[in-house]
């Protein structure tokens, strides 16, 4: 209001900070960050509209850990508000359950593996299905399989091809599908002095970080592409399993990607 009665000749500035009672200093005041607010805005703009499925930390953490940018979060947060860009958040559920137990933190790269399998559908509806591994360490993705059908043998196969360039683990967490209980899948375990870790049926809670990874899956590319073929699933996959490796933020690292951290 000063700025306008000032601009339209009614009261000089004195006059006009006077009659609104604020100083002169912050009538004259000019933003001197407003081209790097621009920046930070269309940092947010292109990272929200390419992954849909970020909220304010992973957003922040991959400004700040990725690309390096050494911008204050509550400045960031502040830009991410005033774009409305927050995520809606569910409300929790009042559930009374007992308290899990914590998953055991591994201290060392494949001290433990977690595996998981998830299914989706192809553009004709056929289902196809996603066979996941991780090392529980830092999170890391090592292989996504796709398949109509994975049995043992596929299972066993994408195992072997993971054992020549990394080392074994000493422990494979699973749940009790009939993939993992058979005997092909337990012969081979045993032959390479791998134990597998079964969780409880119906606990999957006991595999936490490969559910959580599956979420992930789901959230960021699964449930966004409609897919013609098994090969698209497949190098779509590929692709996603090194930019979630090398490029997203993983709060389990301090906000760093697993081989970042």
């Amino acid at each position: 209001m000063a700025h306008v009665a000032v601009g339209l000749g009614k009261a000089n500035i004195r006059q006009a900070c006077r009659a609104y009672c604020i100083s002169e200093t912050c009538f004259r005041y000019h933003p001197k960050l407003s081209s790097e607010n621009a920046e930070i805005s269309d940092w947010l703009m292109r990272l929200t509209e390419e992954q849909s499925d970020w909220g304010f930390g992973q957003c922040f953490a991959y400004l700040r850990n990725v690309e390096g940018f050494g911008w204050n979060h509550k400045r960031v947060y502040r830009i991410y508000c005033d774009l409305a860009l927050n995520l809606r958040i569910r409300p929790k559920r009042r559930l009374k359950r007992h308290a899990p137990e914590p998953l055991k933190e591994p201290i060392r790269p494949n001290q433990v593996w977690s595996v998981d399998f998830m299914h989706d559908q192809l553009s004709d509806g056929r289902t196809f299905r996603l066979f996941n591994v991780i090392d529980d360490y830092r999170r890391e993705g090592l292989a996504i399989e796709v398949g109509f059908s994975l049995p043992s043998m596929r299972v066993t196969r994408a195992l072997d091809q993971l054992l020549e360039w990394r080392a074994k683990p000493t422990i494979i967490r699973c749940d009790n599908g009939p993939e993992f209980i058979s005997h092909e899948f337990v012969s081979w375990a045993k032959t390479r002095n791998i134990r597998i870790e079964y969780i409880q049926p119906g606990k999957p809670q006991q595999n936490a970080y490969i559910e959580r990874t599956n979420r992930t899956i789901r959230y960021s590319w699964l449930s966004k592409h409609l897919f013609e073929t098994l090969e698209q699933v497949q190098d779509f996959a590929t692709n996603w399993l090194w930019f979630y490796n090398h490029r997203r933020p993983h709060k389990a690292n301090n906000g760093k990607p697993p081989l970042a951290a």
